[in-house]
């Protein structure tokens, strides 16, 4: 099963995919992820867009391409995976089209997660990250048991300078006019799934995901 998940800041695309990867047992690729492990391991790719990176600039397309080429390529993903992150452009997906073709994979499906706008500012102002293993809490939808401590590490929750209101509206924009056409790009190669997730639990929303999957 090779997924692609779509869906503007807030719609839940990191938590929906973790339980996703559960259930197909295919691992999570996220752009941001890999992207520092290349710089870590000290891969050419890596060590090239450290320099980007270093210098407070955007990381080309190609190196980031390259990474994803490199990281599909690995063992636990000869069964599948799941792309979280990318594309975020249609550039990038033209590009992705030619490595599966290439390496002969093939685009089991792409989801497309959509949200009522005044669901995403909830979500994202109410977003809390541990500032000690990374887990993800919300003081609207996922509070933790402790206000301001982690359920799982007891670590300080803290929030991201993106989630804050001012900023939030740009990313919106930037999702829309960078991101939203790849929802026609796939609708247009007939392998687009919508899904409206402003309402129910986590599960019922990744119940419906699986449902649709089970669909051709």
């Amino acid at each position: 099963m090779i997924l692609i998940l779509l869906g503007p800041p807030g719609a839940g695309k990191g938590t929906y995919s973790q339980r996703l990867i559960g259930k197909y047992k295919i691992p999570q690729i996220s752009t941001g992820d890999i992207l520092r492990q290349a710089v870590k391991d000290k891969t050419e790719l890596g060590l090239q867009a450290k320099d980007y990176m270093d210098r407070g600039l955007l990381v080309p397309d190609e190196i980031i391409v390259g990474i994803v080429d490199d990281r599909i390529k690995a063992p636990d993903c000869k069964i599948g995976f799941l792309l979280d992150g990318f594309p975020r452009t249609v550039e990038q997906a033209d590009a992705l089209d030619f490595i599966f073709r290439r390496s002969k994979l093939t685009l089991d499906a792409v989801v497309n997660i959509t949200v009522k706008n005044d669901v995403l500012h909830k979500r994202l102002t109410g977003r809390r990250l541990c500032k000690n293993c990374g887990a993800n809490f919300n003081v609207y939808t996922l509070k933790p048991a402790v206000d301001g401590k982690c359920d799982k590490c007891g670590g300080e929750l803290y929030q991201r300078d993106d989630d804050k209101p001012e900023t939030i509206e740009k990313r919106l924009t930037v999702y829309e006019k960078q991101t939203a056409p790849l929802i026609d790009y796939y609708s247009k190669k007939g392998i687009l799934k919508n899904i409206e997730a402003s309402d129910g639990s986590i599960e019922e929303i990744v119940g419906k995901i699986v449902e649709l999957l089970q669909q051709k």
